[in-house]
């Protein structure tokens, strides 16, 4: 079956230009101009990937964000957002909201297909690994549902965040520099900021919070991040 993405975006030619590309590549796309349409289709439809633009007339695409990763049918969708903000702090704030990448425009499609295929790719990692589960000081995660819980009380994180998790827990008690992170847990072959791995680190803390597993993840002095009990 085709892999499915939905492109959210306002401006007819980006969005026809997309969608051109994408099936060009394999891809089904489906597309709506607006963000309203987009969490109604939701409603009906399941894709495999979102292209979210930034600036959309009502609802941004920060807002779209935050009422994705709120619902527990929609929460562990991947999310690509596409912008013509280059600031550095515009790509915190949507990767802090729960974006899994970030793509500026104007971009090359070969490229942006590249980071689909690589997010698509990461995403599905933990499919391949059976009904596995991980524990470590009461926290699960379990491989094949895509949850973590404590104490069975459900954990919501981002795709992205249960990445990390996972491969956190893993390799529990090492530390990894931020460049070993991205390898690990972003792949080799995207390019993707150091500083994505603190944004990420940061929501994966705050997600952990209430049930006080915050405390395992833990910063390295001069090295970078480790996931250990204290």
């Amino acid at each position: 079956m085709a892999t499915t993405i939905l492109v959210v975006e306002d401006d007819i030619a980006i969005r026809e230009m997309l969608c051109f590309s994408l099936r060009h590549s394999g891809f089904t796309c489906e597309s709506v101009s607006d963000a309203e349409q987009g969490l109604d289709w939701l409603k009906q439809q399941q894709p495999d990937l979102i292209l979210l633009d930034w600036m959309l007339p009502g609802i941004d695409g920060i807002e779209f964000i935050r009422r994705l990763r709120a619902n527990d049918l929609w929460s562990d969708l991947p999310v690509i957002m596409l912008t013509a903000k280059g600031e550095s702090e515009d790509m915190v704030k949507g990767l802090s909201v729960g974006a899994d990448d970030y793509v500026n425009k104007p971009f090359s499609p070969p490229e942006l297909t590249a980071r689909i295929k690589a997010l698509l790719r990461r995403c599905s990692m933990h499919e391949e690994e059976g009904s596995q589960q991980i524990e470590l000081s009461g926290l699960i995660l379990d491989i094949q549902s895509h949850r973590v819980s404590v104490s069975g009380q459900k954990i919501a994180l981002g795709p992205t965040e249960f990445r990390l998790l996972h491969f956190f827990m893993k390799t529990p008690e090492r530390a990894y520099s931020r460049g070993q992170l991205l390898d690990q847990v972003w792949g080799d072959t995207v390019y993707v900021e150091e500083r994505t791995v603190d944004v990420h680190i940061r929501r994966l803390r705050k997600a952990l919070e209430p049930t006080g597993h915050d405390r395992l993840v833990q910063t390295v002095r001069g090295v970078g991040y480790r996931f250990a009990e204290e």
